[in-house]
């Protein structure tokens, strides 16, 4: 299984902080994020939004990284700081 985590607004606007994904070969980040993205339209509003960034591991990276069983990939929306 691929623990899929939301932060920040992304959380709060899809109701929810995290979901599993059953890991399987070729997958990558963008599979998952076309996977949630065909939800409903609200998903695929947030899931394909040009500033949505994504971590796999607690590392930024991008949406061809490819993924296997037991790795955590995190969407976030872009930060700033003060």
């Amino acid at each position: 299984m691929i623990k899929v985590l939301f932060f920040a607004r992304l959380r709060e606007q899809l109701s929810t902080d995290s979901l599993q994904v059953e890991a399987s070969e070729n997958l990558t980040v963008d599979h998952i994020r076309q996977q949630l993205a065909a939800k409903n339209e609200l998903w695929a509003k947030v899931m394909t939004a040009d500033s949505l960034l994504v971590a796999v591991n607690q590392e930024v990276t991008d949406w061809s990284q490819p993924l296997k069983d037991g790795d955590e990939i995190a969407f976030f929306p872009p930060v700033t700081g003060g």
